[in-house]
């Protein structure tokens, strides 16, 4: 296939859905189509999303460990660290709160059915998880081999955050491992990478599975879902960000926009986080008058830790799928997802990619069918582009904000208070 990556997954997905389309309703009778082919489709679609699951546990502990190496000087720039680290994790809490009183209103793919009686055999694992409490005495590992090995991604990210913390303290002596865990962290981003040029072959085995099998009622169930996500992290972008810019710092709600335009849609085509730093920092910077100072901290630093868009996705990509396995999610699990959410949302990798294998994590604990998970994938591309969008442009007005209230320092020891603010001259 040639082309981009992205145009290349949307022709694998809608190739796929015709042709899965067709063997359903036009070629029922053939058994070559409907053995053969489908068969083949399930597992080569199986083991894409199986490529993608193998990747879970390094590459969120890896990236947690280097995130929080990264946040080493956080402590050094006083205000300004707090303020900006605080306003990033405010702004995942409320996007992870707006996404689950969506799904409670909308409840998308509620009614729908996955194929093959899937539904009929799941048992979601949610209506067993203890409360609040329980559950974060249970995020300290006993044994952090079998953490690793049952994939029990609360205590996995507990332990990361500690390794990340411990090698934080030694200070420069640490230097090397700082060195080894940039450089694990630079071959998991290659790896999705390189996982991710396979996606067109994998979205077109998922479709032609999902075509063949699954009913009218559910295919537009999945339109529906898309339609939400892409609707809710398109208000996020064009109002909620805006509007919170407008109210701290005087900005306009069109001129934010507009300043935000070029990096929006450098965001939507590359669907990648890191790959849009350079673009945000010109925003900021050049459009939106942010001194270098806080756009250099700021900016590395959401690209880390600021995934709102990632939340949503996440969020409704969990409802989504366990209102189609015929399981929803019970409204008291809701708070313990929305909390695994956020503490998941960290290990979001910015790369094409990441959040699907952050949504896969939650699926699995969930104790969701792979079909589930196939449906996700399948989609995935679409939504991606939108969760990136939402990341960065989350960046720019947090940035923007701070400046605002720090009173847009040109160094980061003046904004930490460390020098004295020069005089005007």
């Amino acid at each position: 296939m040639k082309g981009s990556l992205s145009a290349r997954i949307f022709a694998g997905l809608f190739a796929g859905l015709i042709i899965g389309s067709m063997i359903q309703y036009l070629f029922t009778g053939v058994a070559f189509l409907n053995d053969g082919v489908v068969g083949l489709a399930e597992g080569v679609g199986g083991m894409f999303v199986s490529l993608i699951k193998l990747m879970v546990v390094p590459l969120v502990y890896i990236s947690i460990v280097t995130g929080i190496c990264e946040l080493r000087d956080i402590n050094s720039f006083g205000r300004l660290g707090s303020k900006t680290f605080g306003l990033y994790i405010v702004n995942t809490i409320l996007s992870i709160a707006a996404a689950i009183l969506v799904g409670v209103i909308f409840q998308p793919g509620l009614g729908a059915s996955l194929p093959h009686g899937a539904s009929d055999a799941v048992e979601l694992a949610t209506t067993e998880t203890p409360n609040i409490g329980a559950m974060l005495v249970g995020i300290v590992p006993s044994n952090p081999v079998q953490a690793f090995a049952s994939g029990d991604m609360l205590q996995i990210i507990f332990m990361a955050i500690l390794t990340g913390l411990a090698i934080q303290g030694l200070g420069t002596t640490a230097a090397p491992a700082v060195r080894a865990f940039r450089m694990a962290n630079e071959v998991m981003m290659k790896l999705v990478g390189l996982v991710m040029t396979l996606a067109p072959y994998g979205v077109f085995a998922l479709m032609i599975s999902l075509g063949a099998t699954l009913e009218a009622d559910t295919l537009m169930s999945v339109a529906g879902y898309v339609a939400l996500v892409v609707v809710v992290l398109g208000f996020w972008i064009l109002v909620a960000y805006p509007l919170a810019v407008w109210l701290t710092t005087g900005i306009r709600p069109g001129a934010f926009r507009k300043a935000t335009r070029e990096q929006l849609l450098f965001s939507l085509s590359t669907a990648s986080s890191n790959a849009t730093i350079p673009v945000t920092m010109r925003t900021l910077t050049e459009k939106l008058g942010v001194s270098r100072a806080i756009a250099g901290f700021g900016v590395p630093l959401g690209a880390t830790i600021n995934m709102s868009g990632s939340a949503i996705y996440i969020t409704l990509a969990a409802i989504f799928a366990a209102n189609i396995s015929g399981t929803p999610i019970p409204a008291g699990d809701l708070l313990t997802v929305g909390v695994t959410v956020l503490l998941m949302s960290v290990g979001v990798g910015g790369v094409p990619g990441g959040a699907v294998v952050m949504a896969g994590v939650l699926l699995h604990q969930m104790g969701l069918p792979i079909e589930a998970m196939a449906i996700i994938m399948a989609v995935d591309r679409i939504n991606d582009m939108f969760c990136t969008a939402s990341n960065v442009v989350g960046d720019t007005a947090v940035n923007t904000i701070v400046a605002k209230m720090e009173g847009n320092p040109d160094s980061l020891e003046e904004a930490a208070g460390l020098a004295p603010a020069q005089e005007p001259k």
